[in-house]
């Protein structure tokens, strides 16, 4: 039987490296690109900080592209200062990491998304864990591929929970909270995992010595770069004991739908300036058949014990 086909739409930080090793990690997947997003770091960065994840985990071949850089809305981004504190200044945790020998590819990442679509229908999987630009875009040149898609299950927002940035916004959302709005309110079905349970799932320096006492290059630098993430969390928020497994929950959640349990909401993207990047359930649409499963519970235990498997086997090799 085939493999089914992933595309991670990433603006890759830390998190986003782990949600890279997952995909790559499980067997029941064939990643097939990259595309670079804004957010953690500028999208250039991104998708250099993709490549050398690639690139240190034995996975050169597989293409990286750049999205957008910058939200629907505006004409630059500009980083915030907390992105940097979380990440590090270079994205990964300060680790530094060769530069890659395979440069990013020159086509778009919105046309390269678009091209999937065409070509694997519903045996492709999209998981962005950045802002929803890349996706807005790509469904409003092509909006046949909102329902040609296979699989979208995306990191961001927050039904039950506050946000992250504000009271009312996660972070990705709020970096194009009218993009977000496009993507939920248009026909594609979608799987929202938010922080609704990504900060229930939460990784410990316990788990980062494990894969440093593999004795790998692999494991080493991403003990590394997670103990960073760690401590900035210890800094932030010093009640979690851990730090979240935002972006790799998605990618297990799009393989394995069982580690949560979602509702099924038909959803907005508030944009007005007092609740701006707010995931609410749509009062317009309350007795239409739904399109987007909020996560609102997680296995938790279960989805650490995968993803320690998938990543340690992988860590060993490289």
């Amino acid at each position: 039987m085939a493999k089914r086909k992933m595309i991670l739409d990433l603006d890759t930080g830390i998190d986003d490296s782990l949600a890279i090793a997952y995909a790559l990690g499980a067997p029941d997947v064939d990643l097939i690109g990259i595309i670079g997003s804004y957010g953690n770091v500028v999208v250039e960065a991104g998708g250099q900080n993709s490549l050398k994840i690639l690139e240190l985990l034995g996975h050169t071949d597989i293409p990286v592209y750049l999205g957008e850089s910058h939200s629907s809305t505006s004409d630059h981004f500009d980083r915030m200062q907390v992105s940097a504190d979380i990440h590090g200044e270079n994205g990964i945790g300060q680790v530094e990491l060769p530069a890659p020998k395979r440069s990013i590819e020159k086509e778009s990442g919105v046309d390269f998304l678009i091209d999937a679509v065409h070509k694997y229908g519903k045996d492709l999987t999209l998981v962005p864990t950045g802002p929803m630009t890349n996706l807005a875009a790509a469904i409003k040149k092509a909006p046949e591929i909102a329902t040609e898609i296979g699989n979208m299950t995306f990191m961001g927002g927050a039904l039950t929970v506050p946000g992250n940035v504000t009271a009312y916004a996660e972070a990705n959302i709020n970096q194009d909270a009218e993009a977000a709005n496009a993507v939920l309110t248009s026909p594609m079905h979608s799987t929202m995992v938010g922080l609704d349970v990504t900060l229930r799932t939460l990784l410990t320096k316990k788990e980062t010595q494990q894969w440093r006492d593999l004795g790998t290059d692999a494991g080493e630098k991403f003990a590394d770069i997670v103990d960073y993430y760690i401590q900035a969390y210890v800094d932030v928020n010093d009640n979690l004991g851990g730090c979240a497994l935002h972006d790799p929950l998605a990618v297990g959640v799009a393989l394995d739908p069982s580690f949560v349990t979602t509702i099924d909401l038909n959803m907005v993207v508030n944009y007005n300036k007092e609740t701006y990047g707010r995931t609410i359930g749509d009062d317009n649409r309350l007795n239409e058949p739904t399109n987007v499963k909020v996560a609102v519970a997680v296995d938790k235990d279960r989805y650490l014990k995968t993803f320690m498997e998938y990543l340690t086997a992988l860590f060993k090799k490289n």
